[in-house]
């Protein structure tokens, strides 16, 4: 049986996100029919190459996230479109709208996925388990299977070209179905790329001492690195970092191709955020801290001297 694939497409400043692109991808190397679905006003020209058709639907109601609406919306999308798989991106709003998709169509659901592939017409997933000390393979047997999966999982690979059709589809929402209104947004005032999709990360732990120890040696790392800031909950907790900084089980899953951890111990809550990472460099005075466990390469030494040396060399080479 041909899987017919629908990647719920994000969107950010009527943009597409690069984690629907990376979906896309995936999506047309599991081979069968793919279509690409998108709630709200944006400009889908860039989907063309990766999807035979797009879905769409507009109103006041796609502004912002309102699960009511959306999961309505997306249900309708589904029988639209006739999908028989579904993939969402790993993140804050699929945490919640793929959940009550699944509730709402009966769909099995699998969620926080690595890996997909096609075996015997049939999607298999890979999703870490145990924060992360084992890993699983799911299969969904229900009629209409739904998948979420960490950003930078796949890699890009060449779009198979083509022109999709635009299909308008009634989403069937009303205003009953808005149940939160956002009042206002704020952007954040750094340009760095979101943690959940940064492909290089320079984060940081208590043994910082300070917001200005945080400020005076992660940030211009990583800027060095040309990565993202982030930071363990200690050293969220101390006040050297925002919350949004944060890196862990309580705070942002990660999957960088680059995670540079500085003075951070590796506590399983911390671990089971960022240990996909393709290559984790680990700095800490303690030889036997946790983190050298997982470590691709671990320095042991005091961050203090490390950190400027590594910004030297990362900015000839990257300069």
């Amino acid at each position: 049986m041909s899987n017919h694939i629908l990647v719920f497409v994000e969107t950010d400043g009527g943009q597409p996100r690069k984690t629907a692109i990376e979906l896309l991808s995936k999506a047309n190397q599991l081979g069968g029919k793919v279509s690409a679905v998108v709630l709200g006003d944006a400009d889908t020209s860039s989907l063309s190459g990766w999807a035979s058709a797009v879905y769409t639907t507009s109103g006041a109601a796609f502004g912002s996230y309102a699960a009511g609406a959306w999961v309505k919306a997306l249900a309708a999308a589904v029988a639209a479109s006739g999908a028989n798989v579904v993939l969402g991106s790993a993140g804050a709003v699929s945490r919640e709208l793929f959940s009550r998709l699944s509730a709402r169509l009966g769909a099995g659901l699998a969620m926080d996925v690595t890996e997909l592939r096609a075996e015997g017409g049939t999607i298999v997933a890979r999703r870490p388990i145990y924060a992360g000390k084992a890993l699983v393979d799911v299969k969904v047997t229900s009629p209409v299977a739904l998948f979420t999966a960490r950003p930078n999982s796949f890699p890009l690979g060449a779009a198979p070209g083509g022109s999709a059709a635009v299909v308008a589809f009634d989403a069937g929402v009303s205003d009953a179905d808005v149940d939160v209104k956002v009042l206002e947004v704020l952007k954040p005032e750094t340009a760095a790329v979101d943690l959940t999709e940064a492909d290089r990360i320079v984060s940081g732990g208590r043994s910082l001492k300070s917001k200005e120890g945080f400020d005076s040696v992660i940030r211009p790392l990583a800027k060095a690195v040309h990565a993202t800031p982030g930071a363990s909950r200690a050293a969220v907790d101390a006040g050297y970092a925002h919350h949004g900084d944060q890196v862990g089980q309580t705070g942002k899953v990660v999957n960088p191709s680059l995670y540079i951890a500085l003075g951070i111990s590796g506590a399983i809550q911390h671990l089971a955020g960022m240990r996909t990472s393709r290559v984790i460099v680990a700095v800490n005075k303690d030889a036997e801290a946790p983190i050298f466990q997982y470590a691709t390469y671990g320095i042991v030494g005091d961050l203090f001297e490390i950190a400027p040396a590594l910004q030297v060399e990362f900015d000839k080479a990257l300069s």
